[in-house]
């Protein structure tokens, strides 16, 4: 029923093939396959983006992670805004006795946004401090959060190279710094002659991290870059 409601709201419904489990023998329990609901909508005041990732073993789903973000204008342009954002979602490895949640966070700052005429081309800069309620172990704490978000459809909109970065501080890993990156690259099948309403997207996402993910043994500590084969329905 979770499904269904986000599928209903999303703009756009990816599945993700991923090789982790392949690439690494310490990434053998990583799941296999991750769908992801994603929703951008802007309107007078702002706009209201959120993604929740699914991750799915053979035998079913492993675990979820969910973002929601509200960015409301400062200046008539539109480029400066204030922004506010909730992270967190569980987890779990299977064959071992590793079973987590995030440790939720909630985000408040800025954010620098432009975007050119068609807006085939955008990016997103955001400085934020992160606050980490107690829970997993750990007290809260204070930490920050630098992203940046990118967008460029080219080649008559035939292409799409999108993704993010995120930097933020964590107490516990080693150098206090947590960083991933997922860049994607789509070929959008419906700007194809005779193929008008197919909005199917065949592509790649590289999940390139550092400190971020956890391999059988619960260690977040090692550099990732961690290819997927993907399709994605915008509607």
């Amino acid at each position: 029923m979770l499904t269904l409601a986000m599928t209903a709201q999303a703009q756009n419904v990816q599945l993700h093939y991923d090789f982790g489990h392949t690439f690494y023998n310490n990434l053998s329990a990583r799941p296999n396959v991750t769908t992801t609901f994603e929703m951008f909508k802007p309107d007078k005041w702002g706009s209201t983006f959120t993604f929740t990732d699914i991750d799915y073993f053979q035998d079913g789903a492993a675990g979820a992670y969910w973002e929601i973000a509200r960015e409301f204008h400062l200046t008539k342009n539109k480029r400066w805004a204030a922004h506010i954002e909730y992270n967190g979602g569980a987890t779990s490895i299977e064959h071992t006795a590793i079973a987590s949640r995030f440790q939720h966070a909630v985000l408040l700052g800025g954010a620098w946004n432009w975007a050119s005429k068609d807006f085939s081309k955008t990016f997103s800069l955001q400085a934020m401090y992160k606050y980490y309620f107690k829970g997993m172990g750990r007290g809260g704490f204070n930490g920050y959060q630098l992203t940046a978000v990118w967008g460029n459809t080219f080649a008559g909109g035939l292409c799409t190279f999108s993704g993010f970065i995120d930097v933020w501080y964590d107490k516990d890993v080693r150098g206090k710094l947590i960083t991933i990156s997922e860049p994607q690259f789509w070929f959008n099948l419906n700007k194809l002659k005779g193929m008008d309403g197919v909005n199917l997207s065949l592509g790649t996402e590289v999940e390139i991290s550092n400190n971020f993910v956890f391999d059988k043994e619960g260690r977040n500590d090692k550099f990732y870059a961690i290819p997927t084969i993907a399709a994605k329905w915008t509607f």
